[in-house]
């Protein structure tokens, strides 16, 4: 599965448009690791615990976009986005969302 931020991709043409596509997921905050931000909070440093996560998070959400996306008969995705938000004060959503196209090389 192809997937660009752009609109259009070089060398090919999109042949079909099956619509919009999402995925999200809402991670929460694990004890240890607000322990361990907490430390970092006064010391400072990359707090690896939650950037774990949320590279867990992006992943699952685009899975799930490309997921639908094959379900849809698509085989890419344009102009996707992702973004993150929070929900309540210890869990953040990710989602990723874009247009499932087909697209056909052009020779």
């Amino acid at each position: 599965m192809m997937i660009v931020t752009t609109d259009q991709v070089a060398g090919y043409e999109i042949v079909e448009v099956k619509g919009y596509v999402k995925g999200s997921t809402i991670q929460t905050k694990h004890i240890g690791r607000d322990i361990t931000a907490g430390l970092k909070g006064i010391v400072g440093g990359e707090i690896k615990g939650y950037n774990e996560m949320m590279t867990e998070a992006r992943k699952l959400a685009m899975h799930r976009m490309v997921q639908e996306a094959e379900e849809k008969g698509a085989n890419a995705i344009i102009g996707m986005r992702m973004q993150t938000s929070t929900v309540m004060s210890a869990a953040a959503e990710i989602i990723t969302y874009g247009t499932a196209v087909v697209l056909e090389k052009i020779n």
